[in-house]
Parts: structure tokens; C-alpha cells; sequence
């Protein structure tokens, strides 16, 4: 249980379960693919959920959200005189800088950064990347606007404060951040992953579990505060939720059009957040001394304006303090909760569908992802399912029917392959189509294999939900 920050759970929190299952019902109803969920109110986790196979303790990807961990880190350097807000960006990086220097670029601060008001006219991200040294590929960029009147969200920019960081205080941002925030959060070491020269990417790549994002959004409504020591100053905490760029330039989502603080969007109603690809979200409503940290796998982030649209009306809306709930709601609550889970179908008449793949190796034609050979095996009602590749690399995953199997692959995250968990599950749909889908559970991803085999050929198509990596493919062979 996350631990109450400024005092215990008031006996009337003036949220019911039944507007709290009122709440989970329509986001079901909406189709809202959330992982994890946690709703903190007055510094206590009043209702939480895991899809699962997602589970409490394992850490997530935040993609974007990340971003709100590294105006921190610029948060605390300031509290701590490293820097300040307004230096040159060119002032930290002498040896990087292009020949010439325009006057836009020259006064480019640490504050435009903050604000994603560089300058640059369009989304960088791709002209950076190309290049290893991503720094001298940023300063590279032309930047067309005068610093500070033109907004363009840039992942970038955001990595430039991570470097600046790494740069004045001599340590990467983890072990920056671990005795400064992290620990006093009560966040295991995470993982965050870098650029090709080791700096920190800052704008994507964190892991942390959902139960830490709803630490950090509670550090961020007690204004720097958490279990009454001091993380970052309030002074800084005030700066990055007030509005220091205009969001509205093409922008039809309501709560993204607020204005953006530093690396926090404004929302309705005085609420902020920061969010990340997919759904990722920690949401602070301070009147209502709310927080809600979620992971999800929505398609798009226009699905997560539909998440906050339900939030406003379901939960900032219901607030009345004088109701209470009655313990019939609550169980139905805890109830619907505890069943909340991933739709794995089961199959039926597995014994005669085992002899289709006992033992059976498949050719496959030539394909552009190189796989040159598909394997399976049974074994105490245990499918080993392989594919081979030109390269003699070897995938292999295990598969129970009927249950979860958990195990271990390497699989990529934001930008680069990781040793992750996985879970597995395998069933028969229809007469002679086996589905093999992994989840990769610390991420949104989920892989799923749809497998038909007649007249010795086998036909095997390949599907995800999220990745950035994988693309969907079919791929045909014959028993050998």
C-alpha cells in the first residue's frame, strides 16, 4: 500500500464505490485498454487495479513520461545552484557546437528547453537520431523560431536537459536522482535507458512500477513534498505548473491544449499531468488532492483524452463529501476489480490438436525477416514453439494451454533490446489455427502469432498491438 503522505484516509474521502465502479464500468464499456491504475486521494490508495498478467511489482516503460522525472533532476540541479534556468544551452557544450551559430540558437536556455519552446519549426526527433552524438546533432538543427514564442513538443529538447545534468553534476541522472528522489520515494533503482554515447535519454526510456508514478504525482501536489521531506523547492514545483508555452496551435484535445508548464501539460480545471505513448499517465488534480497513475495500451493519445474526459466526470465530478459508501458497494467494488484481466480464450479437445505440431519442423519460404525454419514441440501438455533465422539466431518460447507461463525474452523497450519478462499463453481457435500471444509486461506490447498448418504447409502470421519494433507479417513453408 502506498503510504499516506500528510495524514491517514479520512473516513469520508467523499469518492463512493459506487461512483468508483461506475468508473471502471465505463471504461470498459469504452473499450480503454488500461493496465494498471492506482487513485490516490489525500495520500492513500483508495482503489487500484492489475490487469492482469500486469502485475504490482513489475516496473513499466514510461515512454514520454519520463519527461516529467527529468524536469525534476532540473529541478533539484537548481535547488542545488548547478545552473541557472536561464544559461545558454550553447554555454555547456563548447565542444559540440556547429560552425555557425545562429542568433536563434544563441539564446536557446535551459527555460525554452523546460518549456519545449526551442525554437525548431518541426518534430526533430528523426534528423536527430541519425546521428550518434545526439547532442551535436541537436545544436546541428536549424532553429527557425525566435526561442520562447513558438511551441513544438520535442523529445530532444528534453534529452538536452538530461545531458545538462549529466554535465554539471558528473553523474548519469539515475545515480543523480537515486538518493535525491528515487529513494526518498521508495522507488527500487529503475532502469532508464540512453543515447548511443551513454547520456541518459530523459525524454523516453524510464521503467518504474505504477505504484511509483503515483508517488511522484503525490510529491508533485504536496509542491516537492513527500512524507514530509523535501524532494525538489516549491518555488520550482510552481514554475513547472504555470504556463510557460500556449498549446493551442492545432490541438483539439481539450487537456492538451491548456498550456504546457515544464515538462507538464495543463489540464482543466488547475490540473496537470505528464503522459507518455500509449496511455502512460500520472494525473494530478490538486483541489481535489487527487492522484492517478495509470498504464495502459491505448491506441492513440487522442484515446487518452478520452480516458481523462472520464475521469472529470466520473471522478473530479463525483466528489461529495457528504456520502459515504455502504459495504455492499464496496465488495462489489473490490470484486470487479480483483477480475479484471487480459480476454485469453480457451481451447477444447487439446489432446487430438497435439498430434498437428508434435514434433513438426517447417521450411519456410524466403521472407524479409530472415526466418528460415519454424519448430514445435508437446511435452506434458507444454508447446516449445521455435523459429530459426538466417543468421543461426534462435527464438524460443514456451507455452502452457489454459494457463500463464512466465519466462524471459529480449525484446525491445524504447531503444534498445532489453531481458524482460514475458508471458505466454497458447490456444486452439477453430479446427486447425493455433494462437500463440506474448505479453511483454513491462511494456504495453503484446505479440500474437495466429498459426495454420493443411496439406503439410503451414501459414503463420504475425501480429503486435504496440511495438515500435516489430511490424506485422505473414510468412508461408512446408513440413519437412
Amino acid at each position: 500500500m502506498i503510504k499516506a503522505t500528510i495524514q491517514d484516509l479520512p473516513e469520508n474521502h467523499g469518492l463512493t464505490s459506487k461512483h468508483l465502479l461506475s468508473f471502471f464500468k465505463k471504461v470498459q464499456e469504452s473499450n480503454l485498454d488500461i493496465n494498471s491504475f492506482i487513485l490516490m486521494k489525500d495520500g492513500q490508495a483508495i482503489s487500484q487495479f492489475y490487469r492482469k498478467p500486469y502485475r504490482k511489482d513489475t516496473p513499466q516503460l514510461l515512454f514520454s513520461l519520463s519527461k516529467s522525472f527529468t524536469s525534476i533532476a532540473v529541478g533539484i540541479a537548481w535547488d542545488e545552484g548547478y545552473f541557472d534556468l536561464h544559461d545558454k544551452v550553447i554555454s555547456f557544450f563548447p565542444d559540440k557546437l556547429p560552425d555557425h551559430i545562429s542568433p536563434n540558437l544563441s539564446q536557446m536556455t535551459i527555460h525554452h528547453l523546460l518549456s519545449m519552446t526551442a525554437g525548431h519549426q518541426d518534430n526533430i526527433y528523426g534528423e536527430v537520431i541519425k546521428h550518434s552524438d545526439w547532442i551535436a546533432s541537436f545544436l546541428s538543427q536549424e532553429v527557425h523560431h525566435v526561442p520562447g514564442s513558438y511551441y513544438r513538443y520535442s523529445t530532444h529538447s528534453t534529452y538536452m536537459l538530461s545531458s545538462i545534468v549529466e554535465k554539471v553534476t558528473g553523474q548519469n541522472l539515475v545515480d543523480f536522482l537515486m538518493p535525491r528522489l528515487f529513494e526518498p520515494l521508495e522507488i527500487p533503482r529503475p532502469s532508464w535507458e540512453t543515447c548511443p554515447k551513454g547520456i541518459t535519454a530523459g525524454g523516453m526510456g524510464l521503467s518504474i512500477s505504477t505504484e511509483g508514478i503515483a508517488r511522484f504525482g503525490q510529491m508533485l501536489l504536496e509542491k516537492g513534498l513527500f512524507n514530509n521531506k523535501r524532494i525538489v523547492s516549491e518555488k520550482y514545483i510552481n514554475l513547472a505548473t504555470s504556463k510557460n508555452a500556449d498549446t493551442m496551435r492545432d490541438e483539439d484535445r481539450i487537456d492538451f491544449s491548456k498550456g504546457y508548464g515544464y515538462q507538464l501539460f495543463l489540464c482543466r480545471s488547475d490540473c496537470f499531468m505528464g503522459n507518455g505513448r500509449y496511455g502512460q499517465l500520472c494525473f494530478v488534480a490538486p483541489k481535489e488532492r487527487i492522484v492517478i497513475a495509470a498504464t495502459s495500451c491505448l491506441p492513440s493519445m487522442k484515446h487518452l483524452q478520452s480516458l481523462l474526459d472520464l475521469i472529470y466526470e466520473y471522478i473530479l465530478g463525483q466528489i461529495n463529501y457528504e456520502t459515504s459508501s455502504n459495504l455492499k458497494d464496496e465488495l462489489a467494488l473490490q470484486k470487479y476489480l480483483s477480475n479484471i484481466a487480459y480476454p485469453l480464450p480457451v481451447s477444447k479437445d487439446l489432446i487430438d490438436k497435439e498430434l498437428v505440431f508434435k514434433d513438426a519442423r517447417y521450411s519456410i519460404h524466403k521472407n524479409p525477416q530472415c526466418i528460415e525454419e519454424v519448430r514445435f514441440s508437446f511435452q506434458n501438455n507444454q508447446l516449445e514453439f521455435q523459429m530459426m533465422y538466417d543468421n543461426k539466431v534462435n527464438k524460443g518460447y514456451l507455452f502452457e494451454f489454459g494457463t500463464l507461463f512466465h519466462g524471459q525474452d529480449l525484446f525491445t523497450k524504447d531503444l534498445a533490446l532489453h531481458d524482460q519478462e514475458v508471458a505466454t499463453h497458447a490456444y486452439w481457435c477453430g479446427e486447425d489455427t493455433l494462437v500463440l500471444t506474448l505479453f511483454y509486461i513491462e511494456t504495453p506490447y503484446v505479440i500474437k502469432y495466429n498459426i495454420s498448418t493443411k496439406n503439410k504447409t503451414i501459414e503463420l502470421q504475425c501480429s503486435n498491438n504496440a511495438s515500435l519494433d516489430t511490424q506485422d507479417y505473414k510468412i508461408t513453408g512446408v513440413l519437412l
